[in-house]
């Protein structure tokens, strides 16, 4: 009855939608898929930057210190490495030079050699005049005894003379006194008197003659023993007196010299000590670290010649480490300075705001051991500094972590990390992607472990089968030849 029923309604065909319908429909549905993939690309890329309280533009950076040769040379020896921790006033490096110019020591030494010369000269120069003075003073002092003898002697010889002159004077005043009674009683002519009174008036000028010589030699025995000498016989005392004044004259201009120069050595002499001082410290030196730290990197070996002001290591200081973050300028109200975050990624787990910078600049950076990330339009820098609270902690941990394993940038120094605000809303999109991609690579993984899995079981089991079969084909009695085939196939089955 089916076949008759089947015979009288014959099956009708599916209607077949045509391709004139169906390509407009493709072409709105691609459009679509299209428009939305680009509308989510565009809002993910454009708008969470903006108003994003995330950001994973942030890294560990911290102040450096950079350590230089003090001299030039060569490194004798290294006490410490990248990652390794040093003190205060620590020993870092030792820098040997033994080819130095010490010719300005020579020359100084040279110039002070001279100046002692000099002075010994001038000194011995002194004590010869002073020597010379002192015979000439003893000689001037016998020949003014003798010249004062002399004078006394002469001195009481005029006087005599004197007094000789002054009766003649008056013996002749008396003859001229009668002659010339006589002739005014005409007794006697006036040729006899006028012969008379010429002889008088050579005895008055005789005595004066004598007097005036009397009253020279009295002065000059009074200016001999003030120290004067007048007259020619006293030139040879007088041309003592002169010589002995110039040689005291010399010998003040020659203590003068002396103390000048015995001012100069001294001098010279500390010259010469920070000359010294100054090679002695140019021939070995030793690169000291200035505060505590960590060594970030070392830039020398041993044997290796440096020049003073080469960078020998770099020195960091995690106590002063931070977070530099990039943020959106329309992020500039809510990342004011004592705003809490939290950072991903480091060991201390969160921060706070101490800082919002608008640029920075080369020289800035440099300061520090890693530059600051570039930034874009309309972007700030954020500067976070570990909460105390949790950092001490954190130090610590991370003690103990390069106590077990060496740390290659110590303090974790340009470590990546992710900022964000404490009750943050909108997140920061290359975080949200990079989660998406780890949950699906770890899901992928795990269905991945899961298939090996079970095909590692049922490999094992065909395995088993066929090991099971061929146990129990070498059980049943075979020929010779089967025999001997079927013991070179067990061997090749457990090998």
């Amino acid at each position: 009855m089916s076949d008759t029923i089947n015979r009288d309604f014959p099956k009708t065909q599916p209607v077949k939608p045509s391709r004139t319908g169906r390509h407009p429909i493709i072409l709105r549905v691609s459009s679509l898929v299209v428009a939305s993939v680009l509308s989510l690309l565009i809002i993910t890329s454009v708008v969470p930057p903006i108003v994003a309280d995330q950001s994973d533009r942030a890294v560990i950076n911290a102040p450096v210190t950079l350590l230089t040769a003090p001299i030039d040379g060569q490194i004798e020896s290294l006490s410490t490495g990248p990652g390794r921790s040093v003190a205060a006033g620590e020993s870092l490096a030792r820098i040997s030079n033994t080819r130095l110019d010490r010719g300005t020591l020579i020359t100084i030494e040279q110039k002070i050699a001279d100046a002692r010369e000099k002075l010994e000269a001038t000194r011995a120069k002194k004590n010869s005049d002073r020597e010379y003075i002192k015979s000439l003073d003893l000689e001037i002092a016998n020949q003014a005894e003798q010249f004062k003898a002399q004078f006394q002697s002469q001195i009481i010889e005029l006087r005599a003379r004197v007094s000789e002159a002054v009766s003649l004077s008056g013996e002749k005043r008396a003859l001229v006194n009668r002659q010339s009674d006589m002739v005014a009683r005409n007794a006697a002519s006036m040729d006899m008197l006028n012969p008379t009174k010429e002889q008088y008036s050579a005895t008055l000028h005789k005595a004066d003659a004598e007097r005036a010589k009397l009253n020279q030699k009295i002065s000059q025995l009074a200016a001999l023993e003030k120290g004067i000498y007048v007259g020619d016989d006293l030139a040879t005392i007088a041309n003592l007196v002169q010589k002995r004044r110039d040689i005291d004259l010399d010998a003040k201009r020659m203590e003068i010299e002396e103390k000048e120069l015995f001012a100069v050595l001294p001098d010279q002499q500390l010259v010469v000590d920070f000359e010294r001082r100054r090679l002695r410290a140019m021939a070995a030196a030793e690169v000291q670290v200035p505060t505590g730290g960590k060594i970030l990197s070392v830039g020398v070996a041993p044997g290796r010649h440096v020049t003073a002001g080469d960078t020998v290591a770099s020195l960091v200081n995690c106590d002063k480490r931070f977070v530099v973050a990039i943020f959106s300028y329309r992020q500039g109200q809510s990342m004011k300075v004592g705003t809490h975050v939290r950072v991903d990624g480091a060991s201390f787990g969160s921060g706070i705001v101490t800082a919002v910078l608008p640029k920075t600049s080369d020289k800035l950076d440099e300061r520090f051991a890693v530059p600051f990330p570039q930034t874009e339009r309309r972007e700030l820098y954020a500067i976070i500094a570990p909460d105390s609270r949790r950092d001490g902690v954190a130090q610590a941990e991370q003690a103990e972590t390069v106590g077990l394993h060496d740390q290659s940038t110590p303090c974790s120094v340009g470590q990546w990390v992710t900022v964000t605000k404490d009750n943050g809303i909108v997140p920061s999109m290359s975080v949200a992607w990079r989660r998406i991609e780890t949950f699906m690579t770890s899901w992928s993984n795990n269905i991945y472990t899961k298939a090996s899995n079970v095909d590692e079981r049922k490999r094992e089991a065909g395995f088993a089968i066929l090991a099971a079969a061929f146990l129990s084909l070498a059980e049943a009695p075979h020929s010779p030849e089967l025999k001997d085939w079927m013991g070179r196939r067990n061997d090749v089955v457990s090998r």
